[in-house]
């Protein structure tokens, strides 16, 4: 029995080598600050690395929403991760929040985001941080910061310019428009759009597809996909052939082979 880690407003599940991570403060529609779910969200993306067992993570929310982003009670009263000074939010941001970004770019298997609900300000980008969004036809998704007076202090900012490209980015920062669920799947912004009540059996249906591949190979293949946005070609094929060296040599590419071998016939 794989132990799991200790969580406090988050719900985490592990069935046939897919982790489920869903935020459960319905009460805060999820709301990312003045709840736990910094640290939750952080602790299962370590936890996932470490963890042989695991090889999809799919990541939703609890009721309405998907997540909320900032919780707006703390920014009117500046309290929570918005009290202090200039460096005392700094540090705030950099302690708390900003981890996310950081965590969720180094998660070493696909994460796929179940888009329940509004997805908005530091929600939206939480969902940009995946590899793949599938979205309820109840979603919504804004780039809100601006709205409020602040700017996407979360790594809103790096992250959808690199979905959707520069201009179309742009354009839904500094307008602070919120977009339904069609809007955004013409934008790229999600892969696809179902009925409410098929959102999870679809995102699960995807996910066991990705669970079922070689584990290995499937760790290596996402850090590739990482590593070709920020590496010259050059480089990045070295890096190619020395993970294709690693995943000659493993027990489960011959399985693979012999198993494809045995269907072919």
């Amino acid at each position: 029995m794989t132990d799991l880690p200790s969580l406090t407003d988050a719900i985490l599940t592990l069935e046939n080598r897919v982790a489920t991570l869903t935020m459960n403060r319905h009460d805060l529609r999820n709301a990312l600050t003045g709840s736990a779910l910094i640290d939750d969200i952080v602790a299962t993306a370590e936890w996932v690395n470490t963890c042989p067992d695991v090889s999809v993570l799919l990541l939703s929310g609890a009721g309405s929403a998907f997540s909320s982003g900032g919780n707006i009670k703390d920014m009117a009263e500046r309290g929570g991760d918005f009290a202090g000074n200039v460096a005392e939010v700094e540090n705030h941001y950099r302690r708390g929040i900003q981890r996310i970004p950081l965590a969720m770019q180094n998660v070493e298997v696909p994460v796929i985001a179940a888009v329940n609900g509004p997805a908005i300000g530091a929600g939206f980008d939480l969902a940009n941080m995946c590899d793949i969004r599938l979205a309820s036809t109840k979603a919504k998704f804004g780039e809100t910061f601006l709205n409020l007076g602040i700017i996407p202090g979360d790594g809103g900012a790096w992250f959808m310019q690199r979905l959707i490209g520069y201009q179309r980015a742009a354009e839904l920062t500094l307008s602070g428009r919120i977009i339904n669920a069609q809007q955004a799947k013409e934008y790229g912004l999600v892969l696809d759009v179902y009925e409410p009540d098929d959102l999870m059996a679809e995102a699960n249906k995807m996910a066991q597809q990705f669970a079922s591949q070689p584990p290995k190979a499937t760790r290596l293949t996402k850090r590739l996909l990482k590593m070709a946005q920020r590496t010259e070609l050059k480089d990045f094929l070295d890096l190619s052939a020395c993970f294709q060296g690693m995943s000659h040599n493993e027990p489960e590419h011959l399985e693979a082979v012999l198993a494809f071998m045995k269907k072919m016939k």
